[in-house]
């Protein structure tokens, strides 16, 4: 090998792209406050970008919630069934995963909740309950629009889903068609939502500071407490002071709001997708394209002649085949050490490489999940300012987050500089947040019918 040349200062500069200034940062802030402005009022929630839906939950858990209870949740490539057994000081919970094959995700929605409730069955006798009655919640992690804490239509299909008869339709229904057409299971769904509520809901049950919950995982979503007076769209029961709002903030950008942060890499994925044009905020941020926004970046760089020598491989010419955990493998090596990025390029075909391009391409893992964190940071940052409360916990899920090894504290230190002076907040790993929060949304619902009774 002769002298490694290197490039890393080049590259250093192209991957100024993916640099987002503060003056940007507290520009997208401004927009997406006002798009929260637009989602909540009467006359431009229908033309709103950012949804901001009412959830219908409007009491957080309380810690009293007692009983057995199942829980649904869908959201990604697998789904889970949970049950859940609330005591007077225990919090028992079994779950298992199963697995959504591809021909159902993009075949009809008949065949998806039919395979739900086979699921759900074998689920309910490998734990002894099959033949109880029990409560379940669902947790559905796909824009809905609420009209009521069990009646949710679909508004689109994300996260390469694209299930036929299902969109504008009610998701509970559609669930409850598919396990009467079994006839074996005495359930009464209590509840639907999504991810981020989910996230919420759990972490209050443990933290009643947690008034945010945020989903950086396969997508990204926030949802948040908001005043009801604030929300002109909500035609509930009146005289609850706080409700739930899902933000669903991955459209955010949807109208080109943030054209002018994005880049040639995020063009692409969003052409290449299987929905252009929508969920702009979330190819941004979510672990679905990280990788493959790293990726990109890699072929143009190699093309370049800045990495490998110019010489690509098969794999890394194809679409998909550098996965987001290949960032967080990467920069979990110590500075100085390529243990792991050495062990990505093998897979990939590209032994070839030198210590110079390792550095190159840790760096392009960097510089994309830095800005994944600032885009959520600035996203939370707004909505710390809208609430303007002193303190807020707020409840973060999803494998980004989770196995991210920089995650955390880049945004702990963005947020840090974004909010307004004398708002305290902390940012809480949830446990398991969507599956035990549509537990916790059942158990609310029935300590609630409980006290009507």
């Amino acid at each position: 090998m002769g002298m490694a040349i290197n490039n890393l200062p080049q590259i250093r500069e192209e991957c100024e792209v993916f640099h987002m200034s503060d003056k940007q940062i507290r520009e997208i802030m401004s927009r997406l406050h006002n798009d929260l402005i637009k989602g909540l009022g009467k006359d431009t929630h229908a033309n709103s970008i950012v949804k901001c839906w009412i959830t219908y939950i409007q009491d957080l858990p309380n810690g009293k919630e007692r009983g057995k209870f199942l829980a649904l949740d869908l959201g990604g490539t697998n789904f889970r069934v949970l049950i859940i057994n609330l005591g007077e000081n225990h919090f028992d919970m079994k779950s298992k995963i199963y697995a959504i094959p591809t021909h159902i995700m993009t075949g009809t929605g008949l065949a998806l909740f039919d395979h739900i409730a086979e699921c759900l069955a074998n689920f309910m006798k490998e734990n002894d309950v099959y033949k109880e009655r029990l409560a379940l919640g669902f947790t559905f992690s796909f824009p809905l629009k609420q009209l009521g804490l069990t009646k949710g239509l679909l508004q689109r299909w994300t996260k390469g889903f694209s299930c036929s008869g299902v969109v504008g339709e009610d998701v509970v229904q559609g669930l409850k068609d598919a396990i009467a057409r079994r006839g074996d299971l005495k359930l009464s769904v209590m509840g639907i939502l999504n991810d981020a509520t989910g996230t919420l809901m759990s972490c209050a049950f443990k933290n009643p500071h947690c008034r945010i919950g945020i989903i950086i995982g396969t997508g990204s979503n926030a949802c948040y407490v908001e005043k009801t007076e604030n929300c002109e769209i909500f035609d509930g029961e009146p005289g609850k002071s706080e409700l739930l709002i899902n933000t669903e903030w991955g459209a955010f950008g949807d109208d080109g709001t943030l054209d002018f942060v994005r880049t040639e890499f995020d063009r692409e994925i969003d052409t290449k997708s299987i929905n252009p044009g929508k969920q702009i905020q979330e190819k941004m941020i979510s672990g679905m394209y990280m990788g493959e926004l790293v990726r990109l970046a890699l072929v143009k760089y190699t093309h370049m002649g800045l990495l490998f020598g110019g010489r690509g491989s098969d794999l890394l010419f194809q679409r998909g085949s550098f996965y987001t955990k290949y960032v967080s493998e990467i920069e979990s090596d110590k500075p100085g050490d390529f243990t792991s990025c050495m062990d990505v390029l093998e897979e990939l075909g590209l032994s070839h490489a030198t210590e110079a391009d390792m550095a190159g391409v840790r760096h392009v893992c960097e510089c994309v999940s830095r800005r994944a964190a600032h885009l959520v940071s600035a996203g939370i940052a707004t909505l710390l300012n809208k609430m303007n409360e002193p303190r807020v916990t707020v409840g973060i899920d999803g494998s980004v987050y989770r196995f991210h090894p920089h995650f955390h504290a880049l945004m702990c230190e963005k947020i840090a500089q974004l909010v307004r002076p004398g708002i305290q907040f902390d940012l809480m790993l949830s446990e398991d947040g969507s599956g035990r929060g549509a537990a916790l949304v059942a158990a609310v619902a029935c300590r609630q019918q409980l006290s009507y009774a």
